[in-house]
């Protein structure tokens, strides 16, 4: 329990000077009018962060380096902003899968029933190790060393659009380094 305490508190620490590297942010942590010189890693609050920080661990906890660390933490911020939604789109918008049936996404990671239970996809520790136990078994090393970033998450994920995830590689960057700054994260 001190351990999780301990990680929460830094992965804390970590969102609160994240949002003091802009002057231009409100408190919530999201642009204002003028953007310029913020970087996009600052447009994070306290829970997506300590989200982020979760995605990390896990990836440390697996043996994963950094690079595999921040594309964990690119694909929550494609699939989800790192937040934790608990509905899917079918709810919100009657989206359904290439076969007709509904969607049932839900979490960090936007996973249907079969990546795990239900609460299994909506705990950001399991969904992150879920995630990362499929990338490892469907883009290998050293392929997976070798590809962007975004096609990575893409094979893992097998969304539509194999570049969707990579226009949050900068963010996703920006938020690891930031928590390794602050003692989240392992390896080189």
């Amino acid at each position: 329990m001190a351990a999780v305490t301990a990680v929460v508190a830094i992965v804390g620490l970590a969102a609160q000077s994240l949002r003091s590297l802009g002057s231009g942010l409100d408190d919530l942590g999201t642009a204002l009018t003028d953007p310029e010189g913020v970087q996009p890693h600052t447009w994070y609050d306290d829970a997506q962060i300590a989200n982020a920080g979760t995605i990390v661990t896990a990836a440390c906890d697996l043996g994963l380096g950094i690079r595999d660390q921040t594309i964990g933490v690119m694909t929550a911020m494609g699939e989800s902003s790192l937040r934790n939604i608990d509905y899917g789109d079918w709810e919100t918008s009657g989206v359904t899968n290439p076969d007709g049936s509904p969607t049932t996404s839900i979490g960090l990671f936007q996973q249907q029933d079969g990546w795990g239970t239900r609460e299994q996809r909506l705990d950001p520790y399991a969904s992150a190790t879920i995630f990362f136990h499929a990338m490892l078994r469907k883009v290998p090393d050293p392929e997976r060393q070798q590809l962007e970033p975004t096609i990575v998450a893409h094979r893992t994920q097998i969304n539509r659009d194999p570049g969707h995830y990579a226009k949050y590689w900068d963010s996703a960057v920006g938020v690891v380094d930031e928590l390794r700054d602050r003692g989240v994260g392992c390896g080189e």
